[in-house]
């Protein structure tokens, strides 16, 4: 238990499960948490492929869950150190606003946003007894680019980049380092519920829901290997420099970023809808 301990969230599979087994390889003690602790098996069969599965302690925890999270924060004080939080856990919800209920939108904040101010805010007092710690916020490109039928997901991601800016700045005086990994489109299964979004035949976005998954199953071909993510994490979380505040990663998104900065929205909107119109 003297090693460094780094938190995971939403670790039984995707980015998650692969920064458990990164973080174990660079020595972390990692405790991986999930919602349901009987999903664990894909995670333990990979860290004993990788002979790290001494270093990992499954732990059960809802980030939407207050009674959970103080639960949670009991059991940190069984560590030296709380050294670095990995906010991964969250989900997609897809469908165009107009249908969606604001339950939806509720429940897509409830994880993808507030449950990392909560996770986060029950780390804190660990990290800055030690005056040192990282945070490291998994959002996405479409907290920086919209994208329809994703509006619920998009509204999410777009506050934790803004959650990240201010955050980074209030722990500055602590020692306390906080970063947002805004991947592109990865092989994980995020997005499946996108995939299996189902709409009224008599809805008046039916025949532009189609384009849209049209043009993301045609783009699956290009998703890339979610590891990539998991080493970025990994680097960011044991790396001796002050990390940086945004990790664009993935095909194209570097280019989609400065894109959007040059050119007028009105251009981007032309394109996006011819787009989705072929």
């Amino acid at each position: 238990m003297s090693k460094k301990t780094a938190i995971v969230t939403g670790s039984s599979s995707g980015f998650g499960l692969l920064c458990v087994i990164e973080l174990a390889l660079k020595g972390f003690t990692v405790i991986a948490t999930m919602r349901d602790s009987n999903k664990a098996t894909p995670l333990l069969e990979r860290a004993n492929e990788n002979n790290v599965a001494d270093l990992i302690y499954i732990q059960p925890l809802d980030v939407t869950s207050a009674e959970a999270i103080q639960h949670f924060k009991t059991i940190l004080s069984d560590y030296p150190s709380v050294d670095v939080l990995v906010n991964n856990a969250g989900f997609a919800q897809g469908g165009f606003s107009e249908e969606l209920s604001l339950e939806d939108y509720r429940q897509q904040f409830e994880t993808n946003f507030f449950g990392v101010i909560a996770v986060t805010n029950a780390v804190l007092p660990f990290m800055r007894a030690r005056n040192q710690g990282r945070i490291i916020n998994m959002g996405s490109i479409s907290g920086r680019f919209g994208f329809p039928g994703l509006s619920a997901y998009t509204s999410s991601k777009h506050a934790l980049e803004g959650y990240s800016e201010s955050l980074r700045l209030e722990l500055k005086p602590f020692g306390i380092d906080v970063s947002i990994i805004e991947p592109g489109s990865y092989q994980t299964n995020i997005w499946s519920s996108v995939d299996q979004m189902e709409i009224d035949a008599d809805s008046p976005y039916i025949s532009f829901m189609e384009s849209m998954l049209q043009e993301v199953e045609t783009g699956k071909a290009e998703h890339g290997n979610p590891v990539e993510v998991a080493k970025l994490v990994a680097q960011i979380a044991s790396q001796q420099k002050t990390p940086a505040l945004r990790y664009p990663i993935g095909k194209g998104v570097k280019k989609n970023l400065l894109l959007k900065t040059i050119l007028p929205w009105k251009t981007i909107e032309a394109v996006m809808i011819k787009k989705l119109k072929q």
